[in-house]
């Protein structure tokens, strides 16, 4: 095969089996990483992962032997880095299309984060370090499995602040309900503000419609300090009568 590529192409510098394994390495290292983003069912999973890092390598690899045809000693200088800084830059692209807010929560931002870390990876293994490609890769798995419980017992030894948003239909004795409801739960309400508004259809979002009739919606906008993380509180208004929506501006680590 080598003399069939020399014959070709010249001398195959750069295409022995030391890059096939760097190659392969991107491969596997870069596998795992998507395979967890697959598992946990987010937009960029295996094979964006894969095909990202696998990339990311071929790309360094390209810079680090494939102009060895046309550089000549004290006229033209290569500096491999360069292409390492455009594959930085250039992935991008990806990861502001994985970023996305909805009713104000910002969410996306691990995968992204995780998909430039895939180049990181890749990039390493073509630089000829597998040691600092294998560390990052299980570095990875420690920061997106050890650290949920981790916070989660942090978050317990001190008070959670949450903005939760209550839409209800007026004249029903909501409002009481709810405040009375977050402080039997043990949460302080810090600042409340509230807003009429006459009732709307179902944005694209699919904010739910009001009753049949019309009628008008109040907006309540509350900021909460309690003991531990909303969600149970939640749950609990928006199984209350005359309770249109519940939202929060808390974001859950299976969110990311």
């Amino acid at each position: 095969m080598r003399s069939a590529l020399a014959a070709g192409f010249g001398e195959p510098v750069g295409q022995g089996w030391v890059q096939l394994a760097e190659l392969v390495l991107a491969l596997v290292l870069c596998s795992l990483i998507g395979l967890e983003r697959e598992l946990k069912q987010k937009s960029a999973g295996l094979r964006t992962h894969t095909l990202v890092g696998v990339g990311a390598a071929l790309f360094l690899l390209v810079s680090k032997y494939g102009f060895g045809d046309v550089l000549a000693e004290g006229r033209i200088v290569l500096d491999p880095s360069r292409m390492a800084a455009q594959i930085v830059s250039g992935i991008g692209f990806i990861g502001g299309g994985l970023i996305f807010v909805r009713r104000d929560v910002v969410r996306g931002l691990t995968t992204a984060a995780v998909v430039w870390m895939s180049v990181a990876v890749g990039c390493a293994c073509a630089a000829g370090l597998p040691l600092l490609a294998i560390f990052v890769t299980a570095a990875h798995f420690l920061v997106v499995y050890g650290y949920p419980p981790l916070i989660r017992v942090l978050t317990r030894t001190r008070p959670v602040t949450a903005t939760v948003r209550v839409t209800y239909q007026d004249g029903r004795g909501v409002l009481r309900s709810v405040l009375e409801h977050a402080t039997r739960a043990g949460y302080s309400v810090e600042h409340v503000v509230t807003e009429r508004r006459q009732a709307e259809p179902a944005d694209e979002d699919g904010f739910p419609r009001p009753p049949r009739g019309g009628g008008r919606l109040i907006d309540l906008r509350m900021r909460l300090l309690g003991p531990r993380p909303v969600n149970v509180l939640l749950t609990a208004l928006a199984e209350h009568s005359g309770v249109v929506a519940v939202e929060t501006g808390e974001v859950d680590d299976t969110s990311e």
